[in-house]
């Protein structure tokens, strides 16, 4: 197995464990209206809870849904490219927006999820959830697996412009 498969592998597996939070996040939103309109009732722990859980899932599938070509994308050019076209689009669009973003993003991510950690950070909200502290962990492992399968993704583009090259199609 290479780095490439990998990080694909860990991708994937972490994108699949982020997808198993987004029913209990609906659940916590269903709960939290149904006591909110029906009871009169609010609680900050829910509304923390929602907040939590939206994090998990989406931080966790940032990256696989990148992996899937699943993400949000300007297919003007791409669709009209031959694949050596977009693989050379891709390494540009990667080099040049895509990893300067992510990995300041990240890294600033990791300052502040070290210094939450520090801190013991939890909610400001005397009722709120304790351990603040490993949801901005989780936002940093996150945005840290989004870089790294995006170096994937830059290494198969790689790969494939030197197959093309190699076999002469242009």
């Amino acid at each position: 197995m290479n780095v490439v498969q990998l990080i694909e592998r860990v991708t994937v597996a972490v994108g699949k464990i982020g997808s198993l939070f987004f029913p209990l996040l609906i659940l916590t939103i269903l709960l939290n209206v149904f006591l909110r309109y029906v009871f009169d009732m609010g609680l900050i722990e829910l509304e923390e809870l929602q907040w939590h859980l939206n994090a998990i899932a989406v931080l966790c599938c940032l990256a696989y849904t990148y992996q899937a070509d699943e993400h949000v994308r300007v297919d003007l050019l791409h669709n009209r490219l031959s694949p050596m076209g977009r693989s050379v689009l891709e390494v540009c669009g990667i080099l040049f927006l895509f990893l300067p973003f992510t990995l300041l993003v990240s890294w600033h991510a990791w300052n502040i999820a070290s210094y939450s950690w520090s801190l013991r950070e939890g909610s400001p909200m005397p009722s709120g959830l304790p351990a603040r502290y490993l949801i901005k962990g989780v936002m940093a492992l996150g945005l840290s697996l989004l870089v790294l399968q995006g170096l994937a993704i830059l290494m198969r583009s790689v790969m494939t412009i030197v197959d093309q090259l190699r076999s002469g199609v242009r």
